[in-house]
């Protein structure tokens, strides 16, 4: 069995032990917190699930002393994702990065650079876009793939969700810029991001406006809008905020010259093609969401990362992947601040970097 290392062992850190100890290919380790009382409570819960007790660090760096190889999940606050990551590779480890990527687009492309150099002596680094493993999703994907639902015209994409006051209350790095990165776009929306670029393709322009509406004393956006114009002319809007009361559902739309996709809920609201093949039955919207389906997406993913390492394959999801959805979200933050459209080239060769870190 893989052993595995959780860094961070808050609610994110909990609910990938969790899933770790679902895949009969793994087991959780190890524990890491410089916080030795939430360390210590993770490893109990594990023991208490599977009878064998977690060691619990306060550093990484100790951690891999201890481990020396494995697979490490990285589930820190976003701000501190990419440096853990490249001291886990370089340690010869396997990684698992939780959403996004990190909060820095700079230190996020030298990450996929050492990913990329570390992929070809058989680690495997993914990040984690568990939407990609959906039923749903994967219908989509491939009706949009084989050209079934024609020339894509358009996307609608919206995350209308509710946190309240006490959500950004309940730990001293929410809201930040340095430590979150963000606010309802790269933290809540990061996801619908991902599918969209998954979907459409890298969108070439990016023009957006975002907003604190809803909330008091944090330094990011609870609303934000974007218009995105692709390479082949399709056009999408993205909507992401926390301030939407009491909290709607995920909707993702797909529209093309032959077809149609919805996505609500991480389930298949509608699909029109025109070949009009049947829709798998698993994907269909209507089945009753488990109330464990957040950590069953994990596990899905989590499947696809041991098989890459069994097989030294890529993963399905790259660190690339993960730096290419943290561009996008850059640029809509930059194109608010700056009142006018970027180019997603532009942002992902660094020459908005000054701009972004003066923000």
């Amino acid at each position: 069995m893989i052993p595995v290392t959780i860094v961070g062992a808050g609610v994110i850190g909990a609910n990938h032990a969790e899933a770790v100890q679902r895949h009969p290919g793994l087991r959780v380790a190890a524990v890491v917190d410089p916080w030795t009382a939430a360390a210590r409570d993770l490893a109990a819960r594990v023991a208490s699930a599977t009878g064998a007790t977690p060691a619990c660090h306060a550093s990484l760096t100790d951690a891999l002393a201890a481990v020396h190889s494995g697979l490490v999940v990285i589930c820190t606050p976003t701000g501190l994702h990419a440096a853990a990551a490249e001291e886990a590779l370089a340690a010869g480890c396997h990684v698992v990065i939780e959403k996004p990527l990190d909060v820095s687009l700079p230190r996020a492309r030298r990450l996929a650079e050492v990913a990329a150099r570390a992929e070809t002596h058989g680690l495997v680094a993914s990040v984690i876009s568990q939407r990609r493993f959906d039923a749903a999703s994967l219908a989509v994907a491939g009706a949009v793939a084989a050209g079934r639902l024609g020339r894509i015209t358009s996307a609608v994409a919206s995350v209308p969700w509710w946190r309240g006051q006490d959500y950004y209350d309940s730990a001293a790095w929410r809201g930040t810029w340095a430590l979150d990165g963000g606010g309802a776009l790269m933290n809540q929306g990061i996801h619908t991001v991902d599918l969209l670029v998954w979907l459409l393709g890298r969108p070439v322009e990016v023009s957006a406006w975002t907003g604190l509406l809803g909330h008091r004393g944090i330094e990011v956006e609870d609303v934000a809008v974007a218009m995105l114009r692709f390479a082949d002319g399709a056009l999408a809007t993205l909507h992401a905020t926390t301030a939407a009361y009491p909290g709607l559902g995920v909707r993702v739309q797909i529209h093309g010259t032959q077809g149609s996709a919805v996505l609500q809920d991480d389930q298949l609201a509608e699909l029109h093609t025109g070949d009009g093949a049947a829709i798998p039955p698993e994907a269909l919207h209507g089945a009753p969401k488990p109330p464990d389906g957040f950590v069953l997406g994990h596990l899905r993913q989590y499947e696809d990362v041991v098989e890459a390492i069994e097989r030294r394959r890529p993963p399905a999801v790259r660190v690339a992947d993960g730096l290419d959805a943290l561009a996008v979200v850059t640029a809509v933050y930059l194109s608010a601040r700056l009142g006018r459209p970027v180019t997603l080239d532009d942002v992902l060769a660094g020459k908005h970097d000054d701009q972004v870190a003066a923000a």
